[in-house]
């Protein structure tokens, strides 16, 4: 299926000479792959900051903790003595106006002697430091003769990077990767490309990589943002792609006389909320056209997501039909089946949970039930899409927290039926600009009030510094019977590189167990599914009442007597991310305290995110704040500032570019609905370039 032009881009790093088996685990790492990265993943990594090597000084001229370039005579060496290997290898060199040490530290016998022969003329670039009185580079960064220094642009890109992988490293397997690049067509259109100033794409790839001026790696350059368009262009063509197949007209629809429904909301402990209604009007509406549905409903935390998803299934189950709803995790998928089976059950409606935990003949009763049309509506997480899951008549998909799952989940779940309905929910509010990114075009309902009764959450920002009184207020709270959850933003050190000010989950859990003993828990991310769980009911049967945690907690997690929330390094996390976790407490009638422990000094960009973080509990206005503040943001070492799934554009820098590429990938699709002809064939390069060929298949499609 993959255009042949793109073959060398696909091969695998290990290609590459000097990319060895533990190099692989570190590009695995740096590039977020489970396998092997391939070179088009490396030059999709783009740099953060360039180094200036173009400052060639005298020695006497150099200003000390500058990056220079000196021009230097090898005059002697100094290497350790056999005795203490610990010792550095010294030499010393001069340009006529003064003298020089290059220092190294444990290197391989022999190699400074072939780096610097004795007498020869060599360009030494680094940062040069006074020690003793007398010029010193410690490991220059490069060293290279003549011949190679005239080749050198003089502006050296810095990168992301990973513990263990080195800079040097990276760049000589980035400069391989440019130069099997091949001669990759245009897919743009000649106007956008006029309109907006944008170079061809191998240009663009070698100049963000091969930086002839310090502005080339800017992300508002004219090269960073042809990047940018290409990636959210191969977004916007896919979901256009994926919107085209689902508006296809649909048969028999699936809305049944409301007779589930209205057992279902008798059975509710509270009224619905007005837009709550609204949305569950809209969505009845949208099954009965004789167009597939394509909602997405987002609301708030706690804002009832999952009672306007029943009342849909519920829909759907009048009409003799079936729904699934997918979640992305097991806790998730587990907790909606707590909050639809006790109102199900009072209806009449047939509920069951399928995850990976569902194994042998329980599992093989529950899909036998399911094909058998036993089952109305099946929750599970992605186990949904396994082959062997058959239903009998499945017309409504839900999924939840959809930027989690790509297109390819979505068009799994939905060919398990005829002409399916998909509703996405979202916890976390997203602005306009960004449904478009995500969505395409879709409709939208939002869930604006929360559920009666629940109570406002005062949230205060208090500096590490005063670490003691938090705990000491944590002990008061214990002692008083409340649930208290402690957030970390790593599991352990080794997680983050120089995180060493961090305090990781499994530290912080031994500290507090010291204090407070087995009312202690502890639940993050590498734990297997059923501890996770396990530790989770614990905690909400009150065996344990401090529970520390990672950002497991964030979606969905539901303990109404959690009312106290301390979460620690709190500048470390996104503002969406904060608000997700804050979440998870104000969900009972009692008032709720969330504590921000932050580490001084704060940044201007983080200053800001706790502000707004403590003046508000709107997620809708949290989004937005979230898309005007969000910078470079390094949040738990993930950079979090992209959109999820993108990995060139930024929301904050080329946010009037997602428009223009809807724009286009509107215009591509009335042109070239199957993508034929030549720039039909440089289109699906682009789809497979940015991954998005999950779409491709459907060109043959119906």
């Amino acid at each position: 299926m993959r255009p042949l032009l793109l073959n060398p881009l696909f091969a695998p790093v290990t290609s590459l000479a000097g990319v060895g088996p533990k190099q692989d685990k570190l590009f695995r790492y740096l590039l977020g792959r489970e396998e092997t990265p391939r070179l088009v993943d490396l030059l999709l990594h783009l740099p953060t900051s360039v180094i200036d090597r173009r400052m060639r000084p005298k020695i006497r001229d150099a200003v000390q903790g500058t990056v220079v370039t000196l021009e230097v005579t090898v005059d002697r060496h100094r290497p350790p003595p056999p005795r203490n290997p610990r010792a550095p290898h010294l030499v010393y060199a001069s340009d006529g106006t003064g003298d020089v040490v290059l220092t190294y530290f444990r290197s391989a016998p022999g190699y400074v002697e072939k780096l610097l022969p004795v007498g020869a003329k060599r360009y030494v670039s680094g940062t040069l430091q006074m020690y003793d009185g007398i010029p010193q580079i410690v490991h220059p960064e490069r060293v290279v003769d003549e011949t190679a220094f005239a080749k050198l642009s003089g502006i050296d890109p810095v990168y992301p990077l990973t513990e263990g992988l080195a800079l040097g490293s990276l760049r000589r397997a980035i400069a391989q990767a440019l130069q099997k690049l091949p001669a990759l067509p245009e897919w743009i259109s000649p106007e956008v490309i006029r309109r907006c100033h944008f170079p061809g794409i191998n240009e663009a790839l070698h100049r963000v990589h091969q930086p002839v001026e310090l502005t080339d790696i800017l992300p508002d350059g004219p090269f960073w943002s042809r990047l940018a368009f290409d990636e959210l262009l191969a977004g916007q063509l896919a979901l256009a792609l994926v919107r085209a197949q689902l508006r296809r007209p649909a048969g028999n629809r699936h809305a049944g006389d409301g007779h589930l429904r209205r057992k279902i909301i008798d059975a509710l402990p509270y009224a619905l909320t007005a837009s709550q209604r609204q949305a569950a009007a809209a969505i009845a509406g949208d099954l009965q056209q004789p167009v597939r549905m394509l909602r997405l409903l987002q609301g708030d935390v706690g804002s009832g997501k999952t009672v306007v998803a029943l009342l849909a299934a519920a829909a759907v189950a009048e009409a003799g039909k079936q729904a699934a709803l997918m979640a992305p995790t097991e806790i998730l998928a587990r907790q909606h089946i707590k909050t639809v089976a006790p109102l199900a059950e009072r209806a009449g409606l047939r509920v069951a949970i399928l995850t990976g935990r569902e194994k042998g003949k329980e599992r093989r009763e529950l899909l036998a039930h399911l094909e058998a049309g036993e089952i109305d509506l099946l929750v599970g997480t992605h186990a949904l899409i396994q082959d062997d899951v058959v239903f009998k008549a499945l017309a409504l998909a839900v999924v939840d927290e959809q930027h989690r799952f790509g297109v390819r989940e979505r068009l799994a779940l939905t060919a398990k039926g005829e002409a399916v309905d998909v509703l996405v929910l979202s916890a976390t509010p997203i602005p306009r600009t960004l449904v478009l990114t995500y969505f395409g075009d879709m409709d939208v309902s939002e869930l604006r009030e929360k559920p009666a009764g629940r109570q406002p959450i005062d949230t205060r920002a208090v500096p590490l510094s005063r670490l003691d009184d938090v705990m000491d207020a944590v002990g008061r709270a214990l002692a008083a019977g409340t649930l208290v959850y402690w957030i970390c933003p790593l599991v352990e050190e080794s997680e983050a590189q120089g995180a060493d000010h961090l305090t990781d989950a499994t530290q912080r859990y031994e500290s507090l167990q010291k204090r407070f003993g087995g009312q202690v828990g502890l639940v993050h991310g590498q734990m297997k599914g059923a501890e996770k769980d396990r530790m989770m009911a614990a905690f909400a049967a009150h065996e344990i009442s401090l529970l520390v945690a990672t950002t497991v907690v964030e979606v969905g997690v539901d303990v109404p007597a959690a009312t106290i929330m301390v979460i620690e390094n709190a500048e470390r996390f996104g503002l969406a991310q904060l608000h997700q976790l804050r979440g998870r407490i104000g969900r009972g009638a009692e008032a709720s305290t969330c504590l921000l422990l932050y580490r001084e000094p704060l940044n201007e960009m983080s200053k800001a995110r706790l502000k707004v973080i403590r003046e508000t509990t709107d997620g809708f206005r949290i989004a937005e704040e979230d898309l005007r503040l969000r910078g470079e943001g390094d949040v738990l070492g993930v950079r979090q500032s992209g959109l999820p799934g993108y990995r060139i554009a930024r929301p904050d820098v080329h946010a009037q570019l997602i428009t223009q590429a809807r724009d286009e990938a509107l215009r591509i699709m009335k042109e070239s609905p199957k993508l034929a002809g030549e720039r039909g064939e440089a289109l699906r390069c682009l789809l497979y370039l940015f991954e998005r060929d999950e779409a491709v298949p459907l060109l043959g499609a119906g």
